[in-house]
């Protein structure tokens, strides 16, 4: 399946899990276009003085991939800078936030997979 960036919905999420500011989403595929169990496969745009504010995810795993700028993220123990070409993978509990403290948008990839359902006996 191919989508064309001009066939992709987009959304502005403000104050993304009590981050400042608003994130731009543009949906490359949505969770019912899936076989395997992914719930958001998105691309994300982070205009400067905005973020994703501290959440954690839950029998899922989200993979970050930045394509374009920089900004500080979080993991909830220690706070790194990451920039374009960089790869993130939080999941199990962790908790995460990303804010841009740049002077450019800060662009990424975002993947959330959810974990198998435990087989009943």
């Amino acid at each position: 399946m191919i989508r064309k960036h001009a066939d992709m919905e987009g959304e502005v999420r403000e104050h993304m899990r009590g981050g400042p500011g608003s994130v731009t989403f543009k949906h490359l595929f949505k969770k019912e276009e899936f076989t395997a169990n992914v719930r958001f496969c998105a691309m994300g745009v982070i205009p400067p003085g905005a973020g994703i504010g501290p959440h954690t995810h839950e029998a899922e795993d989200e993979v970050y991939i930045i394509t374009r700028g920089s900004g500080i993220l979080d993991d909830g123990r220690t706070q790194s800078r990451v920039s374009a070409g960089d790869a993130i993978l939080t999941g199990n509990g962790e908790s995460h936030a990303i804010y841009n403290d740049g002077e450019e948008p800060l662009e990424l990839i975002a993947v959330i997979a959810c974990y198998p359902e435990p087989k009943q006996p």
